[in-house]
């Protein structure tokens, strides 16, 4: 079975039951070679009962994964499911770490964390190349700090990630490591492998004239509370034409505001209005940060300029491992675009998440697509 296995298997599964979803996912992934298994699902599952169904089927396999805000799946878009991806030992290696509590979590334990994922007994070639994948729970508005810790340690190595959701609920979100979902944690994954690839980030937003000044702030909590002096919610609805009754998700997903760090734009997506008016986000934002109103572009045209431009170095793609801004399928919907985009991603391989936040270069942001693509090398056939 081995000599016919492609170096990347995915799977996905919309069966409500756990024991269910995982047996259809092993039907597919399982085989001898298996490196390791990465997932996406829903937080609509009993995870307790997903955890054990997962090492039951892959007993023996390594497995690692978070929490969604909906998946991309081998048919596009979907929602209440669960997308695997299955690494054949030939072509990769993975090792994983788990990083728990993230509070205090600096340069020495990066360093440590990364030395500790290097030292493998998989035997290192000299053509094989590294990149590293993280995964956040969504919801512990710590990744400014380990990420710029974890970007230092990991030196010239590209590194991509996404940050846990859980349907929008703004509730809970997991990352899964050793065994068991996990809050408050952050799984760092080193992928090693003979295959050509490309860690990318990309989006389709314009900059306007419009600016807002945040004036009181609490990085920490990602609280802004007054915008130009006067209540966020207030400031900013009167932007876009808008009462703060108004502000909801689907609008804060056309409407972005983004701060200019260098000659580049990085959106600060709004999570939610709370009742003082001010508003949660789900990057830090400092006070006195300038925010710039941003307009959304074409979204698929912008995302197959970076596709194609990708493959004109790598060749012909194998599949992409992409982490998804959810407020990007929430604008899909908004425009009555979701079943073109849900087919492009599904014609370009895209199997991924819808994120709370992506990871690139050691940055945290927002409303991008972020990911790895990777090239079929000398595969030939599958």
């Amino acid at each position: 079975m081995s000599e016919i296995s492609p170096p990347v298997l995915t799977a996905a599964s919309s069966a409500a039951d756990p024991f269910k979803a995982a047996r259809e996912l092993a039907g597919t992934l399982h085989h001898p070679d298996l490196d390791r298994v990465v997932f996406f699902c829903s937080a609509e599952y009993n995870l307790p009962q997903l955890a054990e169904a997962l090492n039951q089927v892959f007993s023996g396999v390594p497995l690692s994964g978070c929490t969604t805000a909906g998946e991309l799946t081998p048919d596009g878009y979907a929602c209440g499911s669960i997308v695997a991806l299955g690494f054949h030992r030939n072509f990769f290696h993975l090792n994983a770490a788990l990083i728990q509590p993230l509070d205090g979590f600096a340069l020495a334990e990066a360093q440590q964390l990364i030395n500790r994922l290097l030292q493998s007994d998989h035997p290192h070639r000299a053509d094989w190349r590294h990149f590293a994948l993280t995964l956040f729970d969504g919801l512990s508005s710590q990744e400014e700090l380990v990420l710029a810790a974890l970007d230092a340690a990991l030196g010239s190595t590209p590194h991509f990630g996404g940050s846990a959701g859980d349907d929008i609920h703004l509730t809970n979100t997991h990352v899964f490591h050793d065994g068991a979902f996990h809050t408050q944690a952050a799984v760092v994954i080193l992928v090693e492998t003979s295959l050509p690839f490309d860690v990318f980030t990309t989006h389709h937003m314009q900059p306007l004239d419009s600016k807002l000044v945040v004036t009181e702030a609490d990085p920490l909590t990602r609280r802004v509370s007054e915008l130009n002096a006067e209540p966020a919610a207030e400031a900013y609805a009167r932007l876009i034409g808008l009462t703060p009754e108004q502000l909801t998700p689907d609008i804060f997903a056309l409407h972005p505001l983004a701060v200019k760090l260098g000659q580049d734009y990085y959106v600060r997506s709004i999570q939610r209005v709370n009742p003082d008016l001010s508003l949660d986000f789900y990057c830090a934002v400092g006070k006195g940060s300038v925010l710039t109103r941003m307009q959304p572009q074409a979204m698929l045209q912008d995302l197959e300029t970076c596709l194609s431009d990708i493959e004109s170095r790598i060749g012909q793609p194998l599949i992409t491992l992409g982490c998804d801004c959810f407020l990007r399928r929430l604008e899909s919907e908004q425009r009555g675009e979701r079943e073109q985009t849900s087919a492009f991603l599904a014609k370009h391989r895209v199997i991924g998440f819808n994120t709370y936040g992506e990871h690139h270069a050691g940055l945290h942001v927002n409303q991008t697509f972020t990911g790895v693509v990777l090239g079929r090398g000398k595969v030939e056939k599958e």
